[in-house]
């Protein structure tokens, strides 16, 4: 039984996660900022919740005595569009762009970062780290997008700073996933349809779909994949 923990694990991709996980007999630990949905999900997976917000330093570290002596996995699943929640900058208005881009790289980046840092000296040796990326880190999307490309970054140096304990550290990269809160709801049939009319197999992603590809890099099987971006998005974009 491995000890597995996945932040943003409440919802959509980062919950099928810890599903995945958990139905592998795993003991799963999820995090996430809203206490009640993330108690509720925990509940129905026989999880145990955490809540913080993984991009708050002083959160992370409070948040520590409460998390396992002994990580085997970490996911790093937080994060999603901040753009989506906030107002379009006025044009010449730095402080509201500043702001925008700073949401997203906190809540993509900075929140990997900090929860890996907080529990490297509990990494087992052979631990797994998994990051979840986007296709938006290369086809664009502003804010949100250069944030995913610097995860894809940062995990290239865990990587190495990492290796030499046979720890792994990959990024899972998807494309449109459904049944998601990514969106808010924004998403038309159209926008759906363009996105499906780009795959290679002809439709749209499924948070399972996520979890199998974690599960993969998860795997004790899988020690020499490591530093790598795994696109999961029907071939819409090919990592090549």
């Amino acid at each position: 039984m491995r000890s597995v923990i996945i932040t943003g694990g409440a919802t959509g991709i980062g919950y099928a996660v810890a599903s995945a996980f958990a139905e592998a007999g795993d003991q799963v630990v999820i995090t996430g900022r809203r206490e009640g949905p993330l108690k509720e999900a925990a509940q129905r997976i026989g999880a145990t919740a955490v809540a913080f917000d993984a991009a708050d330093p002083t959160a992370v570290a409070a948040a520590l005595p409460a998390l396992p002596a002994h990580v085997d996995v970490l996911v790093n699943n937080a994060g999603g569009n901040t753009s989506f929640d906030r107002p379009d900058p006025a044009d010449g208005d730095l402080e509201a762009l500043a702001a925008n881009w700073r949401a997203n790289l906190d809540a993509n980046l900075l929140s990997a970062v900090l929860v890996t840092a907080a529990l490297a000296p509990r990494f087992t040796d052979h631990a797994r780290i998994v990051t979840v990326g986007s296709i938006a880190a290369r086809q664009g999307a502003g804010s949100y997008g250069a944030a995913k490309a610097a995860v894809e970054a940062w995990t290239a140096s865990i990587a190495s700073e990492l290796g030499p304990r046979g720890i792994t550290a990959n990024v899972v990269a998807p494309g449109l996933i459904l049944a998601t809160e990514f969106f808010r709801d924004r998403l038309t049939d159209d926008g759906i349809g363009q996105r499906v009319a780009a795959t290679r197999n002809g439709r749209a992603g499924a948070p399972g779909d996520v979890a199998a590809a974690v599960l993969f890099l998860a795997a004790p099987t899988a020690g020499h994949v490591t530093g790598q971006v795994v696109h999961v998005n029907g071939g819409a974009y090919l990592g090549r």
